[in-house]
């Protein structure tokens, strides 16, 4: 063990230094002494890089801010589950701004085009891509790596993510038909999406607004699968097969459950949470069309592409007036903890990551339709101009 004092280490260390300099050239002195001056002049720079965002962010008084504006469409239970997460770990608060159920993401998109000049959300959670596309292509969102990129191999799908990286989805779920669990048999239930205009349905199926939300955009979706005249000519179908409309996807599954309806289109989260209710409610998913299939097709008649998958995605608004936090909740947005958190949720979200997919095995959806949302989302208007000419325009809010 050695009994070297400090004197005597710090001595050692000055002899040290001394012979080392002592074998120097004078032009390698030269460069040592440059380098021993800029060096804490970089040391400076760096930590004024790292710190400026910050500063940015900071109040009259200039200190930091610690909040950040959240615009959402997400179920409000969901949301509360990941925000008071997110303020417990960081003790950044969040002020969370929704939407109502009818409206849910087309309201807050017109918001955030009428706030882009003066924006005052500073990130953007939405329920599925339709809208954050728009909102991107108008500029109203930035940029910004996601650094849990890392998580996935290969890194994360290019179907989910914006070209531009304004946008990245995690967190799925999907679009499919849900049935009286008792009334109508899983082995009754129709697979495909034409088949629900079938007489022995009339009266019986029922889906929420087409004018707004997932059904909307499930409508474009078949606009670019399938081409208008196939869409037009099954919303027809459906309407003169006696669909009834409903104002949300809760409320399509709550009327299966009590009796007033036997099929409907939904989403997977909405049979989730009623099957949490303990309702005699259950789904399938639509089934792409095999070749056989195809033959058999009637003219005009819908082809099936397999089931659409929805993300939420997440964005940073231009130009949001609490830059850095908003930067800290679109990165804890796009975690791994929070996917396993909405795998396991009440919305039963179906994640990007495939170790997680390994771990909600129940999850992930048979055949998924092969779907590019920028196309559907420029289609979203003819889609629209379809459903009006079919159901008549949209109801407003408030009003029956």
């Amino acid at each position: 063990m050695s009994t070297l004092t400090l004197k005597d280490r710090v001595r050692k260390l000055r002899q040290t230094l001394a012979d080392f300099w002592g074998r120097q050239s004078p032009d390698q002195r030269k460069r040592l002494t440059v380098g021993l001056l800029f060096f804490p002049l970089l040391a400076v720079g760096v930590l004024v890089f790292m710190v400026l965002p910050f500063f940015r962010s900071a109040g009259p008084a200039g200190n930091l801010k610690r909040e950040v504006v959240l615009y959402t469409s997400a179920d409000d239970a969901v949301v509360r589950l990941v925000v008071d997460r997110f303020q417990s770990s960081t003790g950044i608060t969040v002020k969370v701004v929704g939407d109502t159920e009818a409206t849910k993401t087309f309201g807050l998109v017109a918001r955030l085009l009428e706030e882009k000049d003066r924006p005052r959300a500073d990130v953007w959670w939405a329920s599925e891509p339709m809208g954050t596309v728009k909102l991107a292509q108008a500029g109203v969102l930035e940029p910004f790596a996601n650094r849990n990129e890392k998580d996935i191999p290969g890194g994360w799908p290019a179907a989910l993510k914006g070209s531009d990286l304004r946008w990245y989805g995690f967190a799925q779920r999907a679009r499919v038909i849900a049935h009286h669990s008792t009334r109508v048999p899983r082995a009754m239930v129709p697979t495909k999406l034409r088949d629900l205009t079938q007489p022995r349905w009339r009266g019986k199926v029922g889906m929420a607004q087409p004018q707004f939300g997932t059904t909307r955009t499930h409508v474009a979706a078949i606009v670019v699968q399938a081409g208008p005249d196939a869409a037009r000519a099954w919303l027809e179908a459906l309407r003169d097969n006696g669909v009834k409309i409903y104002p949300g996807n809760a409320s399509v599954v709550q009327a299966i459950s009590v009796g007033e309806i036997e099929l409907g289109l939904t989403d997977t989260d909405d049979v989730a949470s009623a099957k949490r209710n303990g309702w005699a409610v259950d789904l399938v998913y639509e089934t792409p069309d095999s070749a056989r299939d195809l033959q058999r097709l009637k003219p005009g008649e819908l082809k099936s592409f397999g089931p659409l998958v929805l993300p939420n995605t997440v964005s940073k608004v231009r130009g949001g007036p609490n830059p850095a936090p908003g930067a800290v909740l679109a990165e804890f947005l796009l975690s791994e903890s929070v996917e396993r958190d909405l795998a396991s949720s009440e919305s039963r979200n179906i994640p990007v990551r495939p170790s997680l997919q390994k771990q909600f095995s129940d999850l992930p959806v048979p055949s998924p339709a092969e779907v590019d949302f920028g196309s559907v989302a420029a289609a979203e208007a003819q889609a629209m101009q379809i459903i009006e000419s079919v159901f008549g325009p949209a109801p407003q809010p408030g009003k029956p």
